[in-house]
């Protein structure tokens, strides 16, 4: 191996097996998507966690998750909505504890609509501050007695800066910053926002996760890598200057394209 940072990858359940050989050869950091819908977190999910374990056997990279997501936001202005929410995120800090897990992926509440209509409605952003605190607050304490770190993944954001507020709001407590490429290629292409490197250097230090998808920046893509139009050397140049070792997350909707992915990046010099 280089100097080159390590990549790893976004994989479902019947991924696994196929991707052993290669999530094996070199410390590469995994993220289970398999936890992600409420009919898997509200049955019984033990079996799944314990052949997952099993199929990881001899796995040397960061382990995490993919938190649920579906049908709500971490700001939601309905007191019931975030009862809900936060009892999502114990059965994801629950997964963490059985499976060994220390990164759960969560998504940023900001949104086109929120960021076009800023000054028209002064008193947003203290409510979704406080609405935001209301849903986190018991889950963020125990995730960190628990040593595990929430990342908080940018969706519709326009604005790179606004998850790193909403964490200082919350004190930083158990939460690091997430740059999805994919996303951050749409906003910049399709509503106005920076480029995709631009969201990384906004992370700093406090980029501590990132889903590298490839994507035309139309729609959410989750292209292998070089089949879309980012540029690819300004996203390493800029992951290389926060200095923070993110896990590099490979996150394909079509998993034969990972291996493909990774070796593309490896014959740009980029990563391994």
């Amino acid at each position: 191996m280089t100097g080159r940072p390590i990549l790893g990858a976004a994989l479902d359940h019947s991924s696994l097996a196929d991707h052993r050989d290669w999530l094996l050869e070199a410390p590469r950091d995994l993220e289970l998507q398999a936890f992600v819908d409420a009919e898997v977190l509200d049955g019984d999910w033990s079996g799944l966690a314990a052949e997952t374990k099993q199929l990881l056997d001899g796995h040397q990279g960061r382990l995490g998750i993919h938190g649920p997501f579906w049908g709500f936001t971490v700001a939601s202005y309905e007191p019931e909505v975030r009862k809900i929410v936060t009892r999502r995120f114990d059965q994801a800090l629950d997964v963490c504890a059985a499976v060994g897990g220390t990164h759960v992926v969560i998504h940023s509440p900001f949104t086109t609509w929120g960021y076009n209509h800023r000054g028209l409605y002064p008193s947003d952003t203290d409510r979704m501050l406080s609405a935001a605190r209301d849903t986190l607050a018991k889950v963020l304490a125990r995730a960190e007695d628990m040593g595990v770190t929430f990342v908080l993944e940018n969706i519709e954001d326009v604005e790179p800066a606004d998850r790193a507020m909403l964490c200082e709001a919350l004190d930083w407590q158990a939460l690091e910053l997430s740059v999805d490429t994919g996303h951050a290629h749409y906003a910049h292409v399709s509503t106005g926002a920076p480029p995709v490197d631009f969201y990384l250097r906004a992370a700093g230090s406090r980029l501590g996760h990132v889903h590298l998808q490839d994507a035309d920046g139309f729609a959410d893509r989750h292209w292998q890598i070089g089949h879309g139009t980012i540029l690819w050397p300004s996203v390493f140049d800029a992951i290389a200057q926060a200095g923070s070792n993110p896990r590099l997350i490979l996150e394909l909707r079509d998993k034969a394209g990972v291996i493909p992915s990774a070796r593309y990046l490896q014959s740009l010099g980029l990563a391994e």
